[in-house]
């Protein structure tokens, strides 16, 4: 008997040996592991990259467009088109659908944070949704360095904030989507307080050379300098719960090239032109939650890019072409305006008689606009500017010369090459959610021509070659947009 109960304990034993052999041999469930660590460090978005101390948040945004009346005569492209206003040439539906993604990487340094940023995206354009690639941000920010392809230091009127159309119908100095490239350096003093001074990338809306005839009425044709050093651009800032102020100025070379085809001919002196601007940005949230008051006033001499960043003149032969108002309307005659924008206009041999230095364009811009809340859902800003270009003497006289009509015809008497623009608009929009809207914005803009030769006969495209009158033109325009984001 004790040897059975011997046996059957030491079995027992073995089995529980065994047991717990197995058991000790069965995997064993892991501790949960974050493979993607939440950054706190720069607000919602940002994890940490697996194995680094890097912090990235990646986002985007997608947008479609539908315009109404957008390749009006002073609508289409930057400051003008040259519509013809005939069944060949659309006023009607514009199509243009926008995505992009971003990703914002901040790491942080002896120095302070390092960030850099890049948005990459596709635009397609009309109704067979033609593609362009581009990327309208890529920069570095290290220490108060900013380097690469940003917004330009000397914005501050926030014209795409408060209008669809941005500043390619809204005059503005804000550069927008494109930005500039630029290298900067941005000093802190506490209390808001900071300056900037920054080389960057030029504004050149050309020098009007009138080194030659057209046989029509036309902008003379690109002679701006080959690009010699950048623009010098400067703020003084200050940031507060109130809002923000800001004075800028920027330095830019507005020389010309030759006074001839070649470089026998001689060249006018170095011109330099300038620009300066002050603004503001006031919140009223005692009218309602988010409103805000942004108005800005700017004067240049010889920089117009620092006003209307999308006008660049382009050679053109014929009233419409670049960056100058003009407009067709009616078929055997009608009448057309048109604006030359430019920073300068030096005269030649050629055209003219005698030549001249540089003569600096002189304007100024106004921009006002105030956004109100309705409610988180609704939203609704009205806009307007006020832009007043003028040449001296010198200048119009040389531009009369090249403003020449057809054969046999004289330039009329008066021929003055300032010119005024303003507009007036107002978007309203319904926000889905925090990312996502849907609006609508119209815009009224007027131009108060220039005069040069009249009567003139051309023609162009379907129109057929006819006397056509000098005279202010007006459009209607409006933009649907149905827009979203992600952590942009």
């Amino acid at each position: 008997m004790k040897m059975v109960k011997s046996l059957l304990l030491g079995s027992a034993a073995g089995v529980v040996a065994m047991a717990g052999a197995q058991a000790a041999d069965l995997p064993v469930k892991a501790k949960p592991v974050q493979y993607v660590k939440i950054c706190s460090l720069y607000g919602a978005g940002f994890y940490y990259i697996p194995g680094t101390d890097t912090c990235l948040k990646v986002g985007g945004w997608v947008r479609q467009y539908i315009g109404v009346n957008s390749n009006n005569n002073l609508t289409n492209g930057y400051l003008g088109s040259g519509n013809v206003a005939t069944r060949a040439s659309n006023n009607g539906w514009a199509y243009k659908s926008r995505g992009y993604i971003t990703a914002d990487a901040r790491t942080q340094t002896e120095w302070g944070t390092l960030r850099g940023y890049i948005a990459v995206g596709e635009s397609t354009q009309g109704s067979q949704g033609a593609s362009v690639f581009n990327s309208n941000r890529a920069f570095i920010q290290l220490a108060g360095f900013t380097f690469g392809v940003s917004q330009s230091f000397f914005d501050l009127y926030p014209a795409p904030a408060v209008s669809y159309f941005g500043g390619m119908i809204q005059p503005s100095n804000d550069t927008g989507d494109g930005g500039q490239t630029v290298t900067a350096y941005t000093a802190q003093f506490g209390g808001g307080f900071s300056a900037t001074i920054s080389a960057e990338a030029p504004r050149t809306t050309t020098v009007a050379g009138t080194t030659s005839a057209f046989t029509t009425i036309a902008a003379p044709g690109q002679q701006a300098v080959a690009e010699r050093w950048p623009d010098i651009v400067g703020n003084l800032r200050l940031d507060a719960t109130w809002g923000t102020a800001q004075v800028m100025g920027a330095i830019h070379d507005a020389s010309g090239q030759y006074y001839g085809p070649t470089t026998a001919t001689g060249n006018p002196s170095d011109a330099i032109g300038w620009a300066l601007a002050a603004g503001v940005k006031i919140n009223f949230p005692m009218i309602g939650p988010g409103d805000y008051f942004s108005g800005q006033i700017s004067y240049t001499q010889g920089a117009m890019g620092y006003l209307d960043d999308g006008a660049v003149v382009a050679s053109p032969t014929t009233p419409g072409a670049g960056g100058f108002y003009s407009a067709y309307n009616g078929g055997g005659g009608g009448n057309f305006g048109f604006g030359i924008v430019s920073d300068g206009v030096y005269g030649g041999t050629v055209a003219g008689g005698t030549a001249t230095s540089v003569q600096l364009t002189t304007a100024w811009l106004i921009n006002a606009a105030y956004e109100h809340f309705w409610t988180k859902r609704w939203q609704t800003s009205v806009y307007g500017g006020y832009l007043v270009t003028s040449y001296n003497a010198v200048a119009n006289a040389a531009l009369c010369a090249t403003e020449t009509p057809v054969t046999g015809m004289t330039v009329a008497t008066g021929c003055n090459n300032n010119w005024t623009y303003w507009d007036l608009g107002t978007r309203t929009q319904f926000n889905v959610d925090s990312q996502t809207y849907i609006g609508l914005d119209v815009i009224y803009t007027k131009l108060q021509s220039a005069t040069g030769a009249t009567p003139t006969a051309f023609g162009s495209g379907t129109q057929p070659v006819a006397l056509r009158t000098l005279a202010d033109q007006s459009a209607w325009t409006a933009e649907f947009r149905v827009h979203r984001n992600f952590y942009p």
